[in-house]
């Protein structure tokens, strides 16, 4: 464990100021917001719907404060989100529609710039998983994930979706596609993201060691923050 001004963090972490904007973009812009926002159910469900995000106001709020792991080796913290949790919106909107004999294994979260994450149904429903609508007190920005976003402070920030705008729940594992670019796709499968990406067990890649690669992402941090080159906003 590494303690930086108080502030204890996972193996390989170090602490940054501000929190950078990253995801599928760099030199891209975020995603346009769409008129009529919704979240898309599919996958192990009787039937497909679509949860317009103005229903998030009639589920229970949840308020978090946590830090952000991202696998390259830096870490926010202290950022406050609020939102849904997502054990709740799993049980009130998904779960009645999953059939009675269904053993849902694994959830997939989709945002609108094609990035997918792939969690184990028993980390989805952690009670710090988030369906976050706002961040430090304000509603998303474009940068950090508008207008809904996934939110799992115990995960590396890969499994975090941002832009969520479908859920798919599964009974067995999914097919393994996390980016939008092929180039980059091909990339991850090489490397394999870990099934679980628990930040304190060090969970960055399925077969690499992690020290193997903490080198390799310390020297690419600088550049990761100069192309994403956008600041944590504060009140």
């Amino acid at each position: 464990m590494v303690s930086t001004a108080g502030v204890t963090l996972p193996p390989g972490q170090r602490r940054i100021d501000g929190f950078p904007r990253f995801g599928t973009h760099f030199h891209h812009p975020p995603p346009d917001i769409p008129d009529a926002p919704a979240i898309e159910i599919g996958g192990a469900v009787t039937e497909p719907f679509t949860v317009p995000l103005v229903a998030l106001a009639t589920l229970p709020r949840c308020e978090i404060t946590a830090d952000f792991h991202c696998v390259a080796g830096w870490s926010a913290t202290g950022l406050r989100w609020e939102g849904v949790a997502f054990e709740t919106f799993y049980r009130l909107v998904i779960l009645p529609s999953v059939p009675a004999d269904a053993s849902v294994t694994h959830v997939v979260f989709e945002g609108l710039d094609g990035y997918r994450s792939i969690a184990l149904i028993e980390d989805a429903l952690a009670e710090d998983v988030l369906i976050a609508e706002q961040f430090d007190d304000r509603p998303l920005d474009a940068n950090h994930g508008a207008p809904v976003r996934l939110v799992s402070p115990s995960q590396y920030g890969f499994i975090s979706t941002k832009h969520l705008c479908r859920i798919e729940v599964h009974l067995a594992a999914p097919a393994e596609r996390y980016h939008p670019s092929a180039l980059v796709q091909t990339g991850l499968q090489l490397v394999k993201p870990h099934r679980r990406a628990r930040v304190w067990h060090e969970e960055r890649h399925r077969y690499l060691p992690p020290q193997a690669v903490r080198f390799v992402y310390r020297n690419i941090t600088p550049a990761i923050r100069t192309l994403s080159a956008h600041r944590r906003p504060r009140p």
